[in-house]
């Protein structure tokens, strides 16, 4: 199977439009005289002068997000940040209850007109670890898969992997996240986000990590959220500002990796050198060139797959660096 090349099915999105997001009297930030201020502060603080009320802005509620939004949560006065799952924030983002969210890369082309506002993603450039397909069988066994409801890029993937590599096409069941995916009576379970981790039952021993399957296969990378707006709502002139302000969050939080892996270990029931190495080798967070062949790889053969419509042409703002 030839894979893809180029990107011929994206383009460059850059609106520079002059209209107002919102209105009303603007006020300090922290009581912090600007000229004290580091540069996250002053770029909020110039958020603030064109906002009255807090840009609702909703993230995945999992450990490789933790670097995107590092210290984004301290300025609520500002940024009204929500957790949850990647499928949910898409479907509030659509809905409008959400001005930003980092969503499933499919979301992006599949639904509402949207914009990916930042360079931050969610990618990888080999093994993932956290997005992983257990099967009691041979893969080209497989007729029954339970898929998990957290994030539709990754079951769309899993379905790639299985269709193009293996020629099998199972019947689905979609797996909730409050179910436990061991007690599964299906051939397969796909599983995601910090549950996949550190699964390896017995009764699956046929493992793959599917970032892994992609890039083996494609020799591409694979991005599996990005950040995204609504393209048609009044916040699009305010979108430099916003993709300053997520790109340096996500900087930030490359920086502070041990920070963070010391900070979240417990709570994931991980070591912290288990932390560290999953967000600084198994993850990428730039949306690069490469990542953008391998989202115009993986929307083509989502296509063949009749989950989005053929020749779908990707948004995204003035978000590469100089």
């Amino acid at each position: 199977m030839q894979i893809p090349q180029g990107e011929s099915s994206l383009r460059i999105n850059i609106n520079r439009q002059n209209t107002h997001y919102f209105s009303g009297k603007t006020t300090s930030i922290c009581g912090c005289p600007h000229e004290s201020q580091p540069g996250s502060y002053r770029l909020l603080q110039n958020l603030q002068t064109r906002f009255m009320n807090p840009i609702r802005v909703g993230a995945v509620s999992y450990l490789n997000t933790k670097p995107l939004v590092y210290g984004l949560e301290e300025h609520a006065d500002e940024i009204d940040l929500c957790f949850d799952l990647p499928s949910r924030l898409a479907d509030r983002l659509n809905s409008g209850d959400l001005d930003v969210a980092l969503i499933p890369s499919i979301e992006a082309i599949a639904g509402a007109d949207y914009t990916i506002l930042s360079d931050a993603c969610i990618g990888c450039r080999g093994p993932v670890w956290s997005v992983k397909l257990l099967s009691r069988v041979p893969a080209k066994e497989i007729k029954t898969l339970s898929m998990d409801e957290g994030s539709r890029t990754s079951r769309i993937l899993g379905r790639i992997i299985l269709s193009e590599q293996f020629g099998v096409r199972p019947e689905l069941t979609q797996l909730n996240m409050s179910d436990h995916w061991q007690s599964v009576c299906t051939d397969a379970v796909m599983i995601i986000g910090d549950r996949a981790m550190t699964a390896a039952p017995p009764e699956f021993p046929f493992v793959w990590d599917l970032g892994e399957a992609w890039n083996s296969w494609t020799g591409l990378p694979f991005v599996f959220a990005v950040w995204a707006a609504r393209a048609d709502n009044q916040l699009e002139p305010h979108f430099d500002r916003l993709a300053a302000l997520l790109s340096q969050a996500r900087d930030q939080g490359i920086e502070n990796i041990d920070a963070i892996s010391k900070e979240s270990a417990a709570q994931y029931g991980l070591t912290e050198a288990v932390c560290r190495n999953y967000l600084s080798d198994n993850l990428y967070f730039q949306l690069g060139d490469a990542e953008k062949q391998g989202l115009a790889a993986y929307f083509r053969y989502a296509s063949d797959l009749n989950v989005i419509a053929p020749n779908l042409q990707l948004q995204f703002h003035d978000c590469q660096r100089a």
